[in-house]
């Protein structure tokens, strides 16, 4: 009998999983649509209007090569950058080159496989070669993604005086919230730096709740960058190069599709980007991004054509130039991929210390 129950239990999980991919499916080619096509849900005409000429847009897509090219090599920069930048938040000396193929290999995870884990897997690779405990990889991953989100905000916070200042003033009260968004992470980030190592120690003496001793002593250590502000600091001067380079490539791209000014609205897309694939629990993150960017560059003044074009490209570009770099990085480590697929050797090792590691003793 309680086979049978596992059996259905674990069949109606599956049933589940495959709805939510089914649903998430759908999402995103209702999204990505929106790049290419009016949706009419008034009625009185066809429900789908293309906004342009399907044929054309693509005849026209070889004359975009001219900031794809620069675009491309912007992106793949920014895997070196957040190597240097890591470092920054690791309590020991790990090699440069350690640090550049574990980002790049992430980034393969994240714009090739299912799922957007890669930085849970550069934080599993490096808890592996370098003996440091997987919480404490992910913790000091996290810092660095906290620093370039706050970095990035100010970006488009400073776009409000470029020649985008009136439009962009549409989105000064979305802007206040983002900045209190980064502010409130950033406070969390630092209680739970200065509070975890106490309140672990306090279990201890009291003998209670081993297991959230253990998770609190491992947040402490990962976090431990927060615990200064020199330190949190200097994380932020490194979290700027990244961020600069993606906008500069997506400015890059805005002033190739004819936008006057394109160059100091780049910011402004990522930040667009950043904020709308950040909505928890909507599994559709490719329709998001042509939505968000399709509609921020007509919001700028392109024509609905060469936005379909800044959206296609941009994506292509990003995959492209990221997965290639990590395809290098898998070859040098000697990585397959199906051992980072779901079911693969290192991907069911990963899950283990996602789904143990925080639940273990803190060592006597």
């Amino acid at each position: 009998m309680r086979v049978s129950a596992a059996r259905r239990a674990s069949s109606g999980r599956t049933v589940i999983k495959a709805l939510l991919a089914g649903l998430g499916l759908v999402l995103s080619v209702l999204l990505l649509s929106t790049a290419f096509f009016k949706w009419n849900l008034r009625g009185g005409g066809p429900l789908l209007q293309p906004r342009f000429p399907l044929d054309k847009f693509v005849r026209d897509l070889p004359g975009h090569l001219v900031w794809l090219v620069p675009f491309l090599l912007l992106q793949a920069s920014i895997i070196p950058l957040r190597a240097v930048q890591w470092q920054r938040t690791l309590r020991r000396p790990v090699p440069l080159k350690e640090r550049y193929h574990l980002v790049a290999i992430g980034a393969f995870v994240h714009n090739a496989l299912p799922g957007k884990l890669g930085d849970v897997m550069r934080s599993f690779l490096l808890s592996r070669t370098q003996g440091i405990p997987f919480l404490r990889c992910l913790g000091s991953v996290g810092v660095c993604k906290l620093m370039e989100f706050a970095a990035l905000m100010l970006l488009v916070s400073a776009s409000l005086l470029g020649p985008f200042g009136e439009t962009m003033s549409r989105f000064r009260e979305e802007l206040r919230v983002a900045d209190f968004l980064v502010i409130g992470l950033v406070a969390l980030v630092v209680l739970l730096a200065h509070w975890s190592a106490p309140l672990a120690h306090a279990l201890h003496r009291r003998h209670w709740l081993p297991r959230l001793e253990g998770f609190l002593h491992h947040v402490s250590e990962g976090l431990g960058t927060a615990r200064s502000f020199t330190g949190m600091a200097r994380v932020f001067v490194f979290s700027v190069g990244p961020v600069l380079a993606s906008a500069l490539g997506y400015g890059l791209a805005l002033h190739g599709i004819g936008i006057s000014g394109g160059l100091f609205a780049g910011a402004v897309v990522l930040g667009a980007i950043s904020l709308g694939q950040a909505l928890p629990g909507v599994p559709a993150g490719m329709g998001l991004y042509y939505f968000v960017t399709s509609w921020a560059a007509r919001s700028l003044g392109a024509s609905p054509e060469d936005a379909a074009a800044f959206s296609t490209l941009t994506h292509l570009g990003t995959v492209i130039s990221q997965v290639s770099v990590g395809a290098y990085s898998l070859h040098v480590r000697k990585i397959r991929v199906r051992d980072l697929r779901k079911g693969g050797s290192l991907a069911r090792e990963a899950a283990h210390h996602v789904a143990h590691e925080a639940v273990e003793p803190a060592p006597p």
